[in-house]
């Protein structure tokens, strides 16, 4: 019985490969010179085009002039199967315009604990390159934020804590003041030494090696080698070249040049090391003295350790930078408490007052130096000193759960990658669509399909962080009314289910970007139905050239051109652009 099935299961894989094969049985050029051959001997040129798609006349000299003929004609005549590939011109194609793209994907910074979430990160960067420039320029632009707060505090290791909050955007950042933990951290001035520890342990660059380097530069030399070849003979292999494939693919550059300007921390194994080791630098408050922290719990002031508390979103534990988007508005909240925080300290100090109550503020020799004398305190004094609750987790209560501007910068960072994604695909789409027979076919449409779902992905996986959050910020409250709660339970299915939808499509999506690619470099779109451009024209207009030797392709160079300019300008203006926001973060 086993021995039929294999049998069975044998003879299908036989048939299939049978029609695969007669698939390709088609030689348009061969069908569309014999069709015309014997009209010019019957003289009835019905079927036939010009250049432009006009009928041709019923004279001989006008039928041998004629280079196509309508969709109807070609299914009749020639079939709907494809043409048959030529390996040579496939394997050629996808080496020149695929494969260092593909290659380039190395050069993505990664560093998650699990193999699975970097693999993971690479599918959504290729599935929704709006996504990967999103996290970008939001990580950029929240230190920039947290910076400029942190400007016009004056106490002691502001500069520190700035340094350290924004090398770890890329970790699920906690914040605490359970046991005076955060307001010691701050005040105490045995903690002094923890803030530099630590901001030295993080201040560490993953940019420009040899290999990302050499990596970039195979991939900016190949496009250009390729176009400047395309365009100096742009009818060969005109229905199988590779430059809307190079375009569509060109935002990878920028993207791959920005995260390594950017350099951000998000080796895992590296920051719990150095979180661990400073850790064992904290003291904190107590009504019997100042004692290390490790002696009271596991918690700790500023903690990446998900172990205690779980996050509101499960991509929030993932490091590789591209879940930045799911990381983007707790990290701002709790960056702000901790600037709150060291700003109320810094007001106290400004007005000279030492942390405990009743004690006059001293200033030896008169120097603008905050003694730590004036920093000593118990547990109350220093947590009235910042004006910290002892709220035992981050939860916020009657306070706004969203840092300020959050939205703001949100809406800002996904100006550019929008701009990005759509200016390579536009520039991919312009190179097929102008490309006889001119309108939307096949290529062109796959190559918007892609543009669509990463736009989409993006929309799926920003709404679900900002439900998650929202969830997550009023969960630790203990009374509500049935509707609430139910209304609250339901956001988070909806949030889960975006994420768990937004994944998907990106994994579609990356997988449709290399398919489509690899469609059209073996002909499988080289068909009546994709070269008539059907879903443009529709089948009663719809016409496919075939023979193109001596056509006047001028509109279609100007259109690569153009598509070139198109793409290369705003990979060039992102990348300059990050040069700007990246020289502006503090490190």
């Amino acid at each position: 019985m086993q021995l039929m099935r294999d049998t069975m299961k044998i003879q299908l894989f036989l048939l299939l490969l049978a029609s695969l094969r007669g698939t390709y049985a088609i030689n348009f050029t061969d069908c569309f010179i014999n069709f015309r051959n014997n009209a010019s001997l019957t003289l009835n040129p019905s079927g036939l085009v010009d250049a432009n798609g006009g009928n041709i006349t019923n004279t001989s000299s006008e039928i041998s002039q004629a280079v196509g003929f309508t969709y109807d004609t070609c299914l009749s005549k020639c079939g709907p199967g494809t043409q048959k590939p030529t390996w040579a011109n496939t394997s050629q194609q996808f080496s020149a315009w695929l494969l260092p793209y593909l290659a380039l994907i190395s050069q993505l910074p990664f560093g998650a604990r699990h193999r699975v979430d970097n693999l993971m990160s690479a599918i959504l960067t290729v599935g929704s390159p709006v996504l990967a420039g999103y996290s970008m320029i939001l990580t950029i632009l929240n230190a920039r934020w947290i910076s400029r707060r942190f400007e016009n505090v004056s106490f002691p290791n502001a500069r520190h804590a700035a340094r350290i909050l924004i090398s770890l955007q890329q970790t699920p950042l906690k914040i605490t003041n359970e046991d005076s933990l955060l307001s010691s951290l701050i005040v105490l001035p045995e903690n002094d030494d923890w803030w530099p520890t630590i901001a030295d342990f993080l201040d560490y660059t993953l940019t420009w090696s040899i290999a990302s380097a050499t990596s970039i530069a195979w991939v900016t030399v190949a496009y250009l080698l390729t176009v400047v070849s395309s365009l100096s003979d742009v009818d060969a292999n005109i229905n199988s070249n590779g430059q809307g494939a190079g375009s569509v693919w060109l935002w990878l550059i920028p993207i791959v040049i920005g995260w390594l300007q950017l350099s951000p921390k998000c080796d895992y194994v590296r920051i719990k090391r150095a979180m661990d080791n400073a850790d064992a630098m904290a003291f904190v408050a107590t009504h019997h003295g100042v004692v290390k922290a490790s002696d009271l719990s596991e918690r700790r002031a500023i903690s990446i350790d998900s172990t205690l508390e779980h996050p509101s979103s499960p991509d929030e534990n993932s490091t590789p930078p591209v879940y930045n988007y799911a990381r983007a508005i707790p990290w701002s909240r709790s960056a702000e408490d901790v600037f709150d925080a060291f700003r109320m300290a810094s007001d106290n100090s400004r007005m000279h007052r030492p942390v405990r109550v009743g004690d006059m503020w001293k200033n030896a020799g008169g120097r603008n130096v905050i003694e730590p004398s004036n920093r000593s305190g118990n547990p109350s004094e220093v947590n009235a000193y910042c004006r910290l609750p002892r709220y035992p987790a981050p939860r916020y209560g009657r306070r706004n759960p969203w840092a300020s501007g959050i939205f703001f910068r949100m809406f800002v960072a996904s100006l550019l990658p929008i701009a990005l994604q759509w200016a390579t695909t536009g520039a991919a789409v312009l190179v097929v669509y102008f490309t006889p027979a001119v309108g939307l076919g096949c290529r062109s449409l796959g190559y918007i399909i892609y543009g669509a779902l990463a736009t989409v992905v993006w929309a799926m996986l920003v709404a679900s962080s900002i439900i998650s959050h929202y969830t997550y910020s009023y969960s630790g409250r203990s009374s509500w009314s049935p509707f609430f709660s139910i209304t609250m339970r339901l956001a988070k299915v909806l949030s889960n289910l975006l994420r768990w939808g937004g994944k998907f499509l990106a994994t579609v999506n990356a997988v449709w970007v290399v398919t489509a690619s690899m469609l059209q470099f073996s002909d499988v779109y080289d068909n009546c139905y994709c070269n008539s451009s059907v879903l443009g024209r529709g089948v009663q207009q719809a016409y496919g050239i075939v023979v193109f030797d001596n056509l006047d392709l001028g509109l279609t160079e100007t259109a690569w051109w153009g598509a070139l300019a198109l793409a290369c300008s705003t990979s060039l203006g992102f990348i300059f652009l990050m040069s700007l926001l990246t020289d502006r973060v503090p490190t």
